[in-house]
């Protein structure tokens, strides 16, 4: 999963992205509207945390620039203004969600992690494939009840294929998905992390499909 924090504090900002990453997303950062409003414009995210107060251009007309562009990512706002008119402005300008300042880390990687789930499709926090459940809370996955030893990247892959179960998913996007912006997104890397997993999770589960990438699905019992 991939995450934009959009912050112009810069220590709240780094906060923000070391607990992001420790979550398992791939974060990139932003320190002022402008800037912003051209990643979300550009770049492909998950979600996105958004400060209201900031230089250059404040976080109401990032927003409703987005959705204008119909970049539809999840967005949660950050305010130091516990006024309900601002968060009014807020979702009508496309917010998904709002905390306000001074807030926890924890909760914002709750946050974002629901948000996540649910532009996904999901109603519950437990995400099932066959014998596979991703417990999208604690970042926890298992196979047949047991936990899966994994690499944090590993994780961050099969989470994302567990979010969209049953459907082609293609290279290019699990690479737009799982390396931050100014990673080096190497196709034959995604490769060796798909070789990687279908032996910690049976071969059978993720297919390759010929012209549009790779499908996780449950197994059948044919």
């Amino acid at each position: 999963m991939r995450a934009l924090v959009v912050e112009d504090d810069e220590r709240i900002a780094a906060q923000l992205a070391e607990a992001l990453t420790a979550a398992g997303f791939a974060v990139d950062t932003s320190h002022d509207g402008e800037a912003a409003e051209f990643l979300g414009m550009t770049e492909t995210y998950d979600v996105v945390v958004l400060d209201l107060g900031l230089p250059k251009m404040d976080g109401i007309s990032v927003l409703t620039s987005w959705r204008r562009g119909k970049r539809l990512m999840p967005v949660l706002i950050l305010t130091a203004r516990d006024d309900w008119s601002e968060k009014v402005r807020g979702f009508r300008a496309g917010a998904d969600d709002y905390i306000v300042k001074p807030f926890r880390m924890e909760e914002v990687v709750v946050r974002c992690r629901s948000l996540v789930r649910r532009a996904a499709g999901h109603a519950t926090s437990e995400l099932t494939c066959g014998p596979l459940v991703l417990d999208t809370q604690l970042a926890i996955i298992t196979l047949d009840g047991l936990p899966l030893k994994l690499t944090a990247f590993e994780t961050r892959m099969l989470s994302y294929l567990i979010h969209h179960a049953e459907r082609p998913i293609t290279r290019t996007e699990l690479s737009e998905h799982l390396y931050e912006r100014d990673t080096d997104r190497d196709f034959n890397s995604i490769e060796v992390i798909i070789g990687r997993l279908r032996r910690k999770i049976g071969r059978n589960m993720i297919e390759t499909i010929r012209g549009q990438g790779y499908r996780l699905s449950a197994p059948t019992n044919a």
